[in-house]
């Protein structure tokens, strides 16, 4: 009678002290869904775009192409989806614990001198779910499971801008080349007058040394951005999943790309799908927290067992079987603490978790005020640099016509030619810088792309 009363004792004392523990657990998903609504509105957005979805951005049905067959084909996304599907699967397994089990067994023993003999048995296990700890793992798994699907969409996102700012920037840089071809072209021109002027005794050496050596380093500018086409579509391929080599023909003029529409932090966040990853991961984080808590709490077992045993193989089981239920009360009295610090591992988790999701979103809402602060910057530059490239030709005409009155030298003529061409180049690459940046400020606003 006295083991009796101390085991309900240590019952009663196990089932307080895993409650109170699981009472003291702190509700981090509440706390992170709440951060959010404290972020203030996005200041340097004097956009009005209405881009809701990446493939929005860019009116180019080769683009739209090629942004799909990187999401059909790249190994890197097929990983994720892997992965997505194994959670799925792990999922369907966790949600198995909440039936019985029904195992068969058959054994034959064959004695000497004696009739061989054959047991059959049916053995039917169920753990009662007292404190809702096989609903708390599943729970943990579905988490995990939106965290994956989240991720995913986070590499399909991904993906796909990758993809329309590889085209894009294979556009940049044949429009750098052909503005390096039309330098070159001039120089080699001004090299040719040069030299002729200094076979009829009218310049001298230096002259023609300055010309070519502005000559032979344009060239060499000139192959150093056909291998960087090469490099860029090879880069492309990669994306694609292509192991061929193949080569793209993009538009000579820079497309059209819309800005992306800008709604409010709390919008635009709940939208970021690695956000939506990170918040799943501490609810997943917090659900195995209580399983782990839940551990330390009495179980019910109930087992029932249907067996016989026959000199015949065939009448096993089927003669007169008899019926065994059996009930397993057990709580955890000493284990040298590993449950509960299993316990406080899993809750630290959790914790780990919550810190993982402020980081992500700080992340979240740096990309986006440095995407909305970009596009102003670049906006600004562009208009700048359009302005002085306007001057700049200018000036070309003139010292080109004091160039052929004799009032300037071949040097300054080069030189104001130079400066010409920097300014155009320089152009064109804030132009792309631009464009591109919009692609950037779609993702970081959580415009992915849909199935």
């Amino acid at each position: 009678m006295h083991s009796y009363l101390l085991l309900s004792i240590s019952l009663v004392f196990a089932l307080l002290s895993g409650c109170s523990s699981i009472g003291d657990q702190k509700d981090y998903s509440s706390d992170a869904s709440n951060i959010p609504t404290q972020v203030p509105a996005w200041s340097n957005d004097d956009s009005a775009g209405s881009a809701t979805h990446l493939t929005e951005l860019i009116a180019s049905q080769e683009l739209q192409s090629l942004v799909f067959e990187a999401l059909d084909n790249n190994p890197g996304l097929q990983q994720t989806l892997l992965i997505l599907e194994q959670s799925q699967a792990q999922l369907r397994q966790k949600r198995g614990d909440r039936y019985p089990e029904l195992e068969a067994g058959f054994s034959a023993n064959n004695a000497k001198d004696t009739d061989n003999q054959y047991t059959g048995s049916l053995t039917l296990s169920w753990q009662v779910d007292l404190w809702q700890q096989i609903e708390d793992g599943i729970n943990g798994a579905e988490q995990s499971l939106f965290r994956q699907q989240a991720t995913y969409q986070a590499a399909r996102d991904t993906l796909a801008s990758e993809t329309m700012s590889s085209w894009l920037s294979l556009v940049s840089q044949k429009r750098s080349l052909v503005i390096e071809q039309q330098r070159l072209n001039t120089l080699a021109k001004n090299e040719e007058v040069i030299l002729q002027r200094y076979q009829r005794g009218l310049g001298t050496l230096d002259d023609l040394d300055s010309a070519r050596s502005s000559t032979f380093s344009t060239r060499a500018s000139v192959r150093e951005l056909e291998q960087s086409i090469r490099e860029g579509e090879r880069a492309l391929n990669s994306l694609l999943g292509r192991v061929t080599d193949d080569q793209y023909q993009v538009p000579d003029q820079y497309p059209m790309v819309e800005q992306p529409l800008t709604e409010l932090p709390e919008q635009t966040l709940a939208r970021r799908p690695d956000l939506q990853a990170a918040w799943h991961a501490i609810a997943a984080a917090e659900s195995d927290a209580r399983v782990a808590y839940k551990d330390l709490l009495p179980r019910i077992d109930i087992q029932a067992v249907l067996d016989d045993t026959s000199t015949s193989a065939r009448d096993a089981l089927l003669t007169g079987p008899a019926w065994t239920l059996l009930t397993n009360l057990t709580a955890p009295l000493f284990q040298g603490g590993k449950l509960r610090a299993a316990a406080e591992i899993a809750d630290l988790e959790s914790a780990i978790q919550y810190q993982n999701y402020r980081e992500t979103l700080l992340t979240a809402v740096e990309e986006v005020r440095n995407a909305l602060a970009r596009e102003q910057a670049l906006a600004q530059r562009q208009t700048y640099i359009q302005q002085a490239l306007e001057k700049q030709r200018l000036t070309l005409k003139r010292y080109q016509d004091k160039y052929r009155a004799g009032n300037a030298t071949i040097l300054e003529l080069l030189n104001v030619q130079g400066q010409t061409y920097d300014l155009e180049a320089q152009l064109d690459t804030l132009t792309f810088n631009r464009l591109n940046n919009r692609i950037t400020l779609a993702l970081a606003l959580g415009l992915g792309v849909t199935e």
